[in-house]
């Protein structure tokens, strides 16, 4: 059974997570510790609202650092919604710029939609390869809750290292879903709301990438 650690720093469905995990087959708990979130064979990031105000509470407990280092061990990490989002470089909300964890390059901001939030069921489109969404039917809907999101991937391709899997979805237009790059996935969707299709994501996550 995967040892898996949500991380509360104040943002996020804590709860809805673990009991979304635990539905699955992982020991979970749920803590600010920074050596249980180290020694966890997986580490979940979730997030909720505001950019700004996530990247405060990530920063207090450490998160940054903590995801830093596990990635340079190549430890798992899923960020979910606004834990996807501030993964990338910047978030610009209302006017305001916040840098992010740099983990990837690319600008969170406001999607161009007539309706928002955008709240409710989509379909997505995952990528040739994904291990996150195998065996799921293109036709599946996941539940998202945002009006900010990635509209465009900004990483340049390398001739080095794979390049990540980039899953899209579209509401007004375009915008990244949910990334797969080696140790680090994430989904701006809520796997943990989206009912049997989001426990599939979260099983492949601890088959296939925590292992």
């Amino acid at each position: 059974m995967s040892r898996i650690v949500v991380l509360d720093y104040g943002s996020g469905n804590l709860r809805s997570a673990e009991r979304a995990l635990q539905r699955v087959g992982a020991d979970v708990t749920v803590t600010a510790d920074a050596d249980a979130a180290m020694e966890a064979d997986g580490l979940v990031v979730p997030g909720v609202g505001a950019f700004a105000a996530c990247m405060s509470g990530l920063s207090a407990v450490n998160g940054p650092r903590i995801i830093e280092r596990r990635l340079a061990g190549g430890r798992p990490v899923l960020g979910i919604c606004v834990g996807m989002q501030v993964l990338f470089d910047l978030g610009v909300e209302w006017g305001d710029r916040t840098t992010g964890c740099g983990q990837w390059p690319g600008t969170v901001e406001r999607i161009k939609a007539d309706v928002l939030p955008h709240m409710g069921w989509n379909t997505v489109r995952a990528p040739v390869g994904s291990t996150l969404f195998a065996g799921l039917d293109a036709d599946t809907r996941f539940y998202f809750v945002h009006s900010f999101g990635v509209r465009r991937w900004e990483m340049e391709e390398s001739e080095v290292l794979r390049p990540p899997l980039v899953t899209w979805a579209h509401h007004g237009e375009d915008f990244v879903a949910a990334v797969e790059n080696g140790a680090l996935a994430a989904t701006q969707f809520h796997p943990e709301k989206s009912g049997d299709a989001g426990a599939a994501v979260l099983r492949n996550w601890l088959r296939d990438v925590v292992g």
